[in-house]
């Protein structure tokens, strides 16, 4: 297989709509790679026989994280508890009451620096519109804190990973798409490494929520704060 002839013959469009729209639907509380898809865009940016732009490419991912978060705090304002419900039955692995229950704790103890921060980290990146819709925390404060996350995010991660494989072209002229496998590898592994760094957080947490007592399972409605375990 030519690989070269297959990434040159990606259209610029498509790779910024499926940005887009993957990190749109990661933001409204649907488990998928958001962060695996940007780091490969950028790269493809990086390729001179391509013509993928990285400014481009972190509009996209921008506007995906923003938006997506938005919609997830509506849905989460709206259906509440609900939402979680279906989203722990479809997802169990992802967005069960242990990592529901995990997450609230973060956002009960950060507030808004939750939602900034949590664009950096793969389970509150899920959860981040929808748990806040659902703690009603006001939308403006939400949308400041996540519009600024969701920026620092995408345009970061584009300039890094952009610098990354621009270097890497260079070494490996001959045959650059390597650089390109190579490094999507590295960022799937990182990633990786900090979900299991997450999972052992939520484990530990789900412990200690045991030891006093405190059933994950146990999720009552909607109380007056909103909140979504006891």
């Amino acid at each position: 297989m030519d690989v070269d002839a297959l990434l040159t013959s990606v259209a610029p469009g498509v790779v910024y709509l499926l940005v887009g729209l993957v990190i749109g639907l990661e933001s409204m509380g649907i488990p998928l790679p958001g962060e695996v898809i940007l780091v490969s865009s950028a790269l493809l940016a990086s390729r001179n026989a391509l013509d993928v732009s990285p400014v481009w490419v972190a509009v996209a991912a921008s506007t995906g994280a923003i938006v997506g978060d938005s919609l997830g705090y509506l849905a989460g304002r709206r259906w509440g508890v609900r939402m979680f419900d279906v989203l722990g039955r479809r997802f169990p692995r992802h967005a069960g009451p242990d990592q529901l229950a995990y997450a609230e704790h973060l956002f009960t103890r950060y507030g808004a620096l939750a939602v900034f921060f949590g664009r950096f980290v793969a389970l509150l990146r899920i959860f981040a519109g929808p748990l806040a819709g659902c703690l009603r925390m006001p939308y403006r404060r939400f949308l400041a804190a996540n519009a600024i996350g969701g920026i620092f995010w995408a345009c970061g991660t584009t300039a890094a990973i952009y610098s990354m494989g621009t270097v890497a072209e260079q070494w490996l002229k001959r045959s650059s798409w390597a650089a390109l496998v190579v490094a999507v590898v590295v960022a799937v592994a990182v990633s990786s490494v900090l979900r299991r760094r997450i999972e052992r957080a939520v484990e530990h947490y789900a412990a200690e929520r045991e030891t006093e007592g405190i059933s994950s399972q146990e999720v009552p409605p909607d109380g007056p704060r909103g909140e979504l375990v006891p």
